[in-house]
């Protein structure tokens, strides 16, 4: 594919009115991936914020190395949210996966032809609406696991109040974990209470593990909020002062975003053979936006890729 230019696309916005006005105003000199502007392809009522990319980096085969890549795969989704952040400070947005690409300006033309009654209801259903994340930790108790007494050296009987001493520093740290551990339950129980009657939806992600989870805890839950815009600031603060009396555990909130964890109907099926597009791979569900690409408004984000799974070239 040397030489061929793909599109990529960000997000569908609408086509018509003042939302198509602010979405062209917010992308006006806006760099995406590969520092490619951004522009709008319209069909119909919606209209898809794509980038011109080279093909030899962003086609089937590229792309499957590249996603192995951490850097570049960084790299990707920070210009990634950073248009679709732009534009959801301006317009309602619905945010496509990460590295989804097309051959060409028709094709991106033919799937918004083909998705608009799913896209403009979408659309209408996300209009003045943020995403929260919303994620809850059980500390790490202070004390580190204690460790075992020094073996006996030289003595004919070992003296057993250090064995004794030892197992009930272990006893205490296991019960200190556990009582943690049961906190950060009802932390989740507070969260999920307190969001009633502010959120409109939850979508609820496996909780990070490995290397997406911080050091030294344990993230019992990992969920997205959908909720008014004229509510936001009152769902952040109950969010906040969830865990204000349980010692050892931390929640963590993040956004406003766009509304990247309700977006699953938006996506359609599987290409169909012989269309020219091939299923790809994805960054790990559940995770937040790079940092530093939100709108000035609300908490900083945590580092991370795209929540939406999965990737593909069409």
């Amino acid at each position: 594919m040397s030489g061929q230019r793909l599109r990529y696309a960000y997000a569908v916005v609408r086509s018509s009115g003042s939302a198509a006005a602010a979405a062209q105003a917010a992308l006006s000199g806006v760099r995406g991936v590969a520092d490619a502007p951004v522009t709008l392809v319209h069909s119909g009522p919606v209209a898809a914020a794509v980038s011109a990319v080279p093909g030899e980096e962003f086609s089937q085969a590229a792309l499957r190395a590249r996603l192995e890549d951490l850097a570049w795969l960084e790299s990707t989704a920070r210009a990634h949210h950073l248009v679709i952040e732009t534009l959801a400070a301006r317009t309602t947005v619905l945010p496509l996966r990460l590295a989804t690409v097309y051959l060409d300006e028709s094709r991106v033309e033919r799937m918004l032809r083909e998705r608009q009654d799913v896209f403009t209801a979408l659309l209408d259903r996300f209009d003045d609406h943020v995403e929260w994340g919303v994620k809850v930790y059980a500390e790490t108790p202070a004390s580190s696991e204690p460790a075992p007494p020094p073996a006996a050296s030289g003595a004919l009987v070992a003296d057993p109040a250090p064995g004794r001493a030892y197992l009930r520093r272990r006893r205490q740290h296991h019960q200190a974990h556990e009582d943690i551990r049961r906190s950060a339950e009802e932390a989740v129980r507070r969260t999920e209470e307190q969001a009633r009657g502010l959120a409109v939806e939850r979508a609820r992600h496996r909780p990070q593990q490995g290397s997406l989870a911080r050091p030294g805890s344990e993230n019992l839950a990992n969920d997205a909020y959908l909720v008014p815009r004229h509510l936001a600031e009152r769902f952040r603060d109950r969010m906040l002062h969830a865990a204000d009396d349980l010692p050892g555990v931390r929640v963590e909130v993040t956004g406003p975003w766009a509304p990247y964890s309700f977006t699953e109907s938006a996506e359609g099926g599987a290409p169909s053979r012989g269309s020219g597009s091939t299923e790809g791979t994805a960054p790990p569900e559940g995770t937040a936006p790079p940092e530093g690409t939100a709108p000035p408004k609300g908490t900083a984000p945590t580092k991370g890729t795209a929540p939406p799974e999965g990737a593909r070239q069409r």
